[in-house]
């Protein structure tokens, strides 16, 4: 099994590791840009709304049903604005699959141990 965590280069890096259950897709360049559109969005000074509702479900007063579904909301309209894609170009989609393939075979399950031993 490889162990080669070289990330799948492009606008947005893509590492793969293996797990004894599975693998691991590791897209913290896609968090970034993800956070970075968040705040972007957040600060906005041409347009406070996003702001406005952050601070409004910062109201401890505020019945739980009634903050649950305006977090729900935020959520939703800050998701519209962030990024969700992940480009890769020429065979960077290729390698992805590949690695993907290689490492999602079947592999041998460590063994129990047995009772009583520690």
């Amino acid at each position: 099994m490889s162990d080669d965590r070289t990330p799948i280069t492009g606008p947005i890096p893509v590492s793969v590791e293996v797990t004894p259950t599975a693998v691991v897709l590791d897209m913290a360049a896609l968090r970034d840009l993800v956070v970075t559109d968040v705040i972007e969005a957040l600060l906005d000074p041409s347009d406070t709304t996003l702001w406005d509702r952050l601070h409004e479900l910062a109201d401890t007063e505020r019945a739980p049903q009634e903050g649950r579904l305006l977090t729900e909301e935020l959520v939703a309209d800050l998701g519209e604005r962030s990024s969700s894609r992940v480009p890769l170009y020429g065979h960077r989609a290729r390698e992805l699959a590949e690695r993907l393939l290689l490492l999602s075979g079947p592999r041998p399950v460590p063994a129990q141990r047995e009772a009583g031993a520690a």
